[in-house]
């Protein structure tokens, strides 16, 4: 099993998205309609994530996932 990442792109992200919005984790769950230990578990860096979930609350901040090619700088 994966450690949690804490830094991962993901959980900074979402993380520093909230937090410029002033919002709490609550609150944050309330309007996405993701279970609150949902959006802790994202903003700890939980390895294992339903992609779904994943996507509706990054499409509250206008983003979602997508496939993106590896390259040299990523790896």
């Amino acid at each position: 099993m994966e450690d949690w990442n804490r830094n991962n792109p993901i959980s900074e992200y979402v993380r520093k998205q909230r937090k410029a919005s002033k919002m709490t984790q609550i609150e944050l769950s309330d309007l996405t309609g993701v279970g609150l230990r949902f959006v802790r578990d994202m903003e700890q860096g939980k390895p294992n994530l339903m992609t779904n979930k994943v996507n509706q609350v990054l499409l509250f901040f206008g983003t979602t996932l997508k496939p993106q090619p590896i390259t040299n700088e990523t790896n």
